[in-house]
């Protein structure tokens, strides 16, 4: 296991930089490439361990993916072309790859079961397949050890008899989830009847634009997303894809940017679909200098440069509603903006932040502290307390989750000493050159294995 060791920054964090494309994007464009008629080319495409997780198992199901430096090339084989897995699929890390191929083979005549790593072999899944098996399909899990009723990895999946077919389903979802919505829609396309999926918020639509573009029947209505395959000629065409660079890993050179004083951070090539920047109008709600430079479309997904010049003073405020669906992934990291407000940060309706990678909201409450930041844990949610004065320099173990262990790097930059980050190769999941950015922008960050 690897440990960050990040001194506190004694010079402004100056510069311009890329960042990882899109791995939610990534991970569409490999399965949706995979099932349509032709070859898709993928540019922009610099995958993480979650992405490829995706393709590993894409490849065991006879999809012909190669991957050259920042290009990938996926050889589409129809809706009906996948083989039968000669081994359980694994899914490593992602939760991602596992519950979206969940909606894609229940749909098969063959058998399948998806695995994970210690991590995601903890998190829940019936709020995918309970909805799966309503319209027909197949699958069970494996119980969860801590939840009753509820079930994790491995999920055991179909096949579906040889006179059976996948169903209409009208299903509203008590939660905004991406990943739930794109587990029916790919179910859908293999349907008798139309699919709609409403959510309390829309959730980010990449699965929506991606499927349109390719030729699915698909239309959307507010809140609502409906899938009708009749008349359709079940032929997805490929495409030539282009990824962004993800919001998510921006998000933490931005706030680094932020909390160290006289820096001027750029990013580049950054997605800025509206269903994704909700940490960009948490930050401008905070008085943070972010400024967004509109740099047109790529692949139907809006794209920017994000430029940040530092601001002495952050204001409190609060989080909630559909800006969390908006940033899920990113209220980590706007704790570390929260520690450095004025007054105190209150973060609502972050629940769904309990079924990560790790309990976020109760592990960012331990880091926080760490760090001597006053806060106070709800059921859905955080109260953070600013201080405008050096944070306690702190140990902290990442619990295996990539965006703590991030969230706590950029912490450090602030504290009083050397901050160690225990578990950090949780990192390369989505940013595997984290390390090496921060050191670009002038940061002094050592790795111990």
């Amino acid at each position: 296991m690897s440990t960050l060791v990040v001194s506190p920054a004694l010079r402004p964090l100056v510069g311009s930089v890329p960042v990882p494309s899109d791995k939610s994007v990534g991970h569409r464009a490999l399965l949706f490439g995979a099932i349509a008629d032709g070859v898709t080319h993928i540019e922009g495409f610099v995958p993480g361990g979650d992405n490829l997780s995706t393709a590993n198992a894409l490849r065991a199901m006879g999809i012909d993916i190669t991957i050259e430096g920042s290009h990938a090339i996926v050889k589409g084989v129809g809706l009906f072309g996948l083989r039968a897995p000669a081994a359980s699929l694994d899914c490593g890390n992602s939760g991602t790859t596992m519950r979206l191929l969940s909606g894609l083979l229940a749909a098969q005549n063959f058998k399948s079961t998806l695995h994970g790593d210690e991590s995601l072999s903890r998190r829940p899944m019936m709020r995918v397949l309970g909805p799966l098996r309503s319209r027909g399909a197949i699958v069970d899990g494996t119980p969860h050890p801590t939840k009753a009723g509820e079930v994790t990895a491995p999920l055991h999946i179909g096949p579906l008899a040889d006179d059976s077919v996948l169903q209409a389903i009208e299903y509203e979802s008590p939660v905004a989830s991406a990943q739930v919505k794109s587990a029916l829609l790919l179910s859908g396309l293999y349907a008798h009847g139309v699919t709609f999926v409403r959510e309390p918020h829309v959730s980010r639509d990449h699965t929506e634009r991606m499927l349109f573009a390719m030729g699915a029947p698909l239309k959307t209505m507010g809140t609502m997303v409906s899938l009708d395959p009749a008349g359709w000629n079940g032929k997805l065409h490929a495409q030539n894809l282009v990824v962004p660079g993800d919001i998510s890993a921006a998000a933490f050179l931005l706030v680094a940017a932020q909390l160290v004083a006289g820096s001027r951070v750029t990013v580049r090539h950054v997605g800025t679909n509206p269903t994704r920047t909700g940490i960009l109008e948490i930050m401008r709600d905070m008085q943070a200098g972010i400024h967004v430079e509109a740099k047109g479309d790529v692949g139907g997904e809006p794209v920017a440069e994000v430029h940040l010049h530092q601001t002495p003073t952050l204001v409190a405020g609060r989080i909630g509603g559909e800006t969390v669906t908006r940033a899920i992934d990113e209220v980590p990291i706007a704790c570390a903006l929260a520690a450095r407000a004025s007054g105190t940060t209150r973060i609502r309706d972050a629940a769904e932040l309990r079924v990560k990678e790790s309990d976020r909201l109760a592990t960012m409450a331990q880091v926080l502290r760490q760090f001597g930041v006053q806060c106070e844990e709800f059921p859905d949610g955080l109260d953070i307390e600013g201080t405008d004065a050096p944070l306690r320099a702190a140990e902290v173990h990442s619990h295996g989750d990539h965006r703590i262990a991030m969230t706590a790097a950029v912490m450090g930059l602030i504290a009083d000493g050397p901050t160690r980050i225990r578990d950090a190769e949780c990192i390369m999941t989505s940013f595997p050159k984290f390390v090496g950015t921060l050191r670009a922008l002038g940061a002094e960050v050592a790795v111990e294995e």
